[in-house]
């Protein structure tokens, strides 16, 4: 983009802060920040170092939006202290809950965002109906966390063609969703022991492939989930679990909503590759879902649950029978096996 032309629709962001100086800018951008409410603030390619969080306020008379040029890098110094602490938090400053107010409708778009291994990537912290989308998360311990909504717990975000590469830990997680009512479309998430974890409700999720590639290697794979699902009543279309022992973890009793989902290992390790797994009684809706083992794979399920009962259904499912010798899915099942 013509710097003339970002002037005159932008803030830019390198005539206050220069960018390539390997020197921390976080001070400096937190105070452009704040100094220009309603502001689209945009930033050219080049690289911006920060040792502590940039936060943007969710109050709609002072929030802000960000835009990154596709090769704009903000990244964690060495010096970063917080591994759980995000780059970017959004809605950080003054939290407030308004949707009416003009000025509400602030995001992120565009860039990378590096979190150099030792920060986390990007975090919603309140306001309503915030923005992501378009940007790439670096070798972070989490990498996008929507935390509780300012909405009596709804955050009403709205998240898209995000990529999320973690730094390969075991404690690390690619999605942490612990709002609800926020709908995540078109992301792709590697290099986490975690692809996606919910804690609480009501979210969307559609076309959404975590893919498990851990640095430290293949040590935990029996404890590596694509989704684990510990609250209620999330919806899920086209979601992809690759190479991940357990593709989708629930917790008892849980009554979320599976639509085309599948599982798939390019890979055989020790065995034990479960499809759906619950820790007690299965309750959720299953439909036309996938789970594709390999031939030489051993110990496989399609579904493993915790305890006989609950009042789940699973309809036309496409595995291999005799890949799944624990036969608790017949209890559950409407429709044949394809």
């Amino acid at each position: 983009m013509n710097n003339e032309f970002a002037r005159e629709a932008y803030l830019l962001v390198t005539d206050y802060v220069k960018a390539n100086t390997g020197e921390d800018v976080s001070d400096a951008l937190q105070q452009l920040i704040l100094d220009n409410p309603r502001r689209v603030l945009f930033f050219p390619d080049g690289e911006y170092l920060l040792s502590k969080p940039i936060c943007t306020p969710a109050n709609p008379e002072h929030s802000v939006a960000l835009r990154l040029s596709n090769y704009a890098v903000i990244k964690a110094m060495d010096s970063w202290k917080d591994a759980d602490e995000a780059l970017i938090r959004l809605g950080a400053a003054e939290p407030f809950n308004t949707i009416h107010t003009i000025g509400s409708n602030y995001y992120l778009s565009g860039g990378i965002i590096d979190g150099s291994g030792v920060a986390s990537g990007v975090s919603i912290d309140s306001g309503r109906e915030t923005r992501v989308e378009n940007v790439s998360i670096k070798h972070t311990k989490i990498g996008l966390h929507v935390k509780w909504g300012a909405n009596s717990g709804s955050s009403d975000a709205d998240i898209c063609n995000v990529n999320i590469v973690g730094r390969g830990t075991l404690d690390s997680i690619g999605l942490l969703i612990e709002g609800m009512d926020n709908t995540f479309t078109n992301m792709r998430i590697a290099r986490v022991q975690i692809g996606v974890k919910l804690v609480k409700g009501g979210n969307y999720l559609r076309n959404i492939h975590p893919l498990y590639s851990l640095a430290s290697g293949w040590d935990h794979y029996s404890e590596s989930v694509g989704f684990y699902d510990e609250s209620w009543e999330n919806w899920y279309d086209f979601c992809y679990s690759d190479q991940y022992c357990t593709g989708f973890y629930m917790k008892d009793g849980l009554r979320s909503i599976y639509h085309n989902c599948f599982c798939f290992w390019w890979k055989t390790l020790e065995g034990g590759e479960i499809g759906f797994r619950t820790d007690g009684k299965f309750c959720s809706v299953i439909k036309s879902p996938k789970v594709t083992f390999r031939d030489d794979a051993k110990d496989t399920n399609f579904l493993l649950v915790g305890e006989k009962g609950g009042n789940g259904y699973i309809d036309t499912p496409a595995f291999k029978e005799n890949m799944a010798p624990d036969k608790s899915y017949m209890d559950y099942l409407h429709g044949p096996v394809v």
